[in-house]
């Protein structure tokens, strides 16, 4: 499908010569330099219009309906909580709010471009302000209350009003560090360095940032999930789905004007140096035998681009040691690239036991964040190559040397990935058949199958979702629901049920260097084998877990430009199992324990609390009430603080700060912690396995249902 759309789109977009010009507006003025738009992106907007006109699931013409949507989507993306602009700049932009169609068709970014200056300009002034507030003393004996949920919220109406805003933010700012014990002297330190940091980054955005914003609006005003990825956006998500970049194994962080080592890739280039160490600064970054670029001041994702290059190829770093005053003596470093595995985002294994003594069932955990694969090294034909189902498939064979008795997929926060591997990864775990079917823009219907016969655990299991668990794991889940073959456990899923393809336009303009980006675009839609969607409504768990996730802000529901929930006929397809009469036993055997279970009532405590702050959407700036709060918080924490959580919970307590502003040390100490506290649902989910292993081998009847599943659903 796609070398005929790149075919038939060079015959029309280059047929159609792109003219830079537009009608003038009130917008309209001399643009900065540093973000004036550019030829090149008049171009990479104009060709994104045709694309998305016309090969887009949910095609729609470019106009002034379309030019509305994307100028509210824009002013959505710059300012999401209402805190710069007034209603007074949004009237000033009212000419572009129907003009913003003909500026891509014409080719003429300057009113984005000019919007954008605006906010900048705003920006400043409001953080600037923010700044000299800090100078003055606030009374917290006063009864008053700050929104900080302004998403919905009027634009301020006027100067007076959004400066009384930014008072209430600045105050709460200051009062969280308050109660955190800080003095007054170090508080005024930490916000003005807060505050000159916001400034900085401000000061920082390039003409490709405000361009990646507006062409997101753009693409998003069509579809939630059509994107725009320029060049470093581009990289940044192939590299993410084959979970391998070439660089030198170090994870950096912007802090104070420097940026440092974070963490050190354990085999990566760096750590072998043995020359490097966590809270070193780099300075300086020079390729092979070249001059030194000096990086003080840059921005993480630019020397990120300078530090990465060809495997094998030199790279040096001027480095200021952790230990070292700003003064201290420098020293060189040279190293030589080459590929990193990004084993974080790898599928990892974990053995739980529930139950004691004989009774005691060992349930495998195998946690996968993405559904990532190294599509190059797939086609290259690369025997080691990476990916989400070889990965599982070698954990599955490690657990049965482990003796596990069952085994828990945990799908939490996996927002998808590969479809291919979604397809794979599911056809570990039934012997063959279809998992998938796609609906295309032309409304024919595709079936996606396993078609390798066998299984690579065929025992109890079950599959833990959350609300982020999206896309390729919706497929995963609703196929082994369908199938009958795992239990879902959780919360119901995000709602992602389309299909998104890659489209290079460089290619489509035969670009023979990297300028145009790609785009994002969705072309297809998922339906379960059982004939239903994942779109929407998402995957509902069989067994459902409490939930503080805001379904009204977060979610495909959440969506005002979401596609339908639909339904079309089955696929033809043989169940695996028959969960039916297990998953009664399994939601009583939960609720019962759950009961009487300190630890996860303290859970549904917290989301009690979570969810009555939402609905407040405002906290009280009189510090005797926080105070009240916080002491109702604390001493909720001091209970639990024993066992396992012992001394873990402190993490969990707000000291005010922002990450960044504590020491290195203290921010990886405090991040490891938030890590360590035990996980309560994945230990419940644990326990509902196992609670499936007894009942499937204490129920003969049952597990041989289970195992022999029902007559073939025969359909089309």
């Amino acid at each position: 499908m796609k070398n005929s759309l790149i075919r038939s789109l060079l015959a029309l977009v280059f047929a159609t010569p792109v003219v830079l010009s537009a009608p003038a507006t009130a917008l309209e003025a001399p643009a900065a330099q540093r973000l004036a738009p550019t030829t090149e992106q008049a171009q990479t907007a104009y060709l994104s219009a045709q694309l998305l006109g016309r090969y887009h699931y949910k095609a729609q013409p470019l106009d002034d309906a379309l030019s509305e949507k994307i100028f509210n989507r824009y002013l959505k993306a710059l300012d999401p909580e209402r805190l710069y602009f007034t209603q007074a700049d949004i009237d000033s932009f009212a000419d572009a709010r129907t003009l913003l169609d003909d500026a891509i068709q014409r080719g003429n970014l300057s009113i984005p471009f000019a919007i954008f200056q605006r906010y900048e300009q705003r920006s400043a002034e409001r953080l600037k302000k923010a700044r000299e507030l800090l100078n003055q003393n606030f009374d917290f004996s006063v009864s008053e209350s700050y929104l900080y949920m302004r998403d919905k919220a009027p634009w301020p109406k006027d100067e007076a009003e959004v400066q009384d805003l930014w008072r209430k933010r600045v105050k709460n700012d200051w009062l969280r560090l308050k109660l955190a014990g800080k003095d007054d002297k170090s508080i005024r330190e930490t916000l003005i360095k807060r505050y000159d940091n916001y400034l900085a980054r401000a000061s920082k955005n390039k003409s490709d940032d405000v361009f990646q914003i507006f062409m997101n609006a753009f693409a998003m005003s069509i579809e939630p999930h059509t994107n725009y990825l320029g060049r470093s956006a581009s990289d940044d998500f192939d590299i993410s789905m084959r979970l391998s970049l070439v660089g030198i194994g170090a994870v950096l962080q912007e802090r104070d004007d420097y940026i440092t080592i974070r963490e050190l890739v354990p085999g990566g280039p760096a750590a072998r140096s043995g020359k490097l160490a966590v809270g070193d600064r780099i300075v300086g970054v020079a390729q092979a035998e070249g001059p030194t670029a000096d990086v003080v001041g840059s921005r993480v994702d630019e020397v990120v681009k300078l530090i990465r290059g060809a495997k094998d190829t030199k790279v040096t770093l001027d480095i200021l040691p952790a230990e070292a005053g700003p003064d201290g003596k420098h020293k060189l470093v040279s190293l030589v690239r080459d590929k990193i595995k990004l084993e974080e985002q790898a599928a990892k294994k974990s053995v739980i036991k529930s139950g004691d003594g004989a009774s005691a069932r060992r349930i495998g955990v195998i946690t996968l964040p993405t559904f990532y694969e190294d599509f190059e090294g797939r086609r290259k034909g690369d025997k080691d190559y990476r990916s989400a189902s070889r990965d599982v498939a070698r954990l599955i064979d490690e657990l049965k040397k482990d003796k596990v008795d069952g085994l828990l997929i945990d799908l939490r926060n996996n927002g998808g990935g590969s479809l291919r591997e979604a397809v794979e990864l599911t056809g570990l775990f039934i012997d063959k058949g279809p998992v998938v079917q796609q609906r295309r823009t032309d409304g024919k219907i595709g079936v996606e199958s396993d078609e390798n016969a066998g299984t690579a655990w065929d025992g109890p299991m079950a599959v833990l979702i959350n609300r982020s668990s999206a896309s390729a794991s919706e497929i995963f889940a609703a196929a082994l629901q369908d199938y009958g073959r795992a239990p879902i456990i959780g919360e119901p899923s995000f709602g992602k049920g389309t299909v998104q393809t890659l489209i290079n336009l460089d290619e489509i303009a035969k670009n023979s260097k990297p300028k145009f980006g790609e785009l994002k675009m969705t072309v297809a839609q998922f339906f379960r084998v059982n004939g239903g969607t994942t779109q929407l409504k998402g995957v509902t768990p069989d067994i459902r877990f409490p939930s503080a996730s805001d379904t009204d802000n977060y979610g495909e529901s959440s969506y005002d430009n979401a596609l339908p929930w639909v339904q079309i006929d089955a696929a033809s397809f043989k169940p695996a199992g028959n969960l039916k009469d297990v998953i009664p036993a399994l939601q009583n055997r939960y609720q019962s324990r759950i009961a009487s279970d300190k630890e996860f009532q303290s859970l549904l405590d917290d989301i009690a609390d979570v969810r009555r702050q939402r609905e407040s959407k405002s906290i009280s700036l009189n510090e005797a009430d926080r105070r009240k709060e916080k002491e109702v918080r604390e001493n909720r924490l001091k209970q639990r603080e024993k066992g396992d959580l012992k001394g873990k919970l402190a993490a969990l307590r707000d000291d005010g700060l922002q990450s960044g502003e504590r020491s290195l040390a203290a921010d990886l100490a405090a991040e490891k912690a938030r890590k360590d506290v035990k996980d309560v649902l994945l230990d419940e989910a644990a326990r509902i396995v196992a609670d499936e292993v007894d009942l499937l081998s204490g129920n003969a009847q049952v597990a041989m249902r289970n195992r022999s599943g029902n007559p073939p659903i025969v359909t089309r």
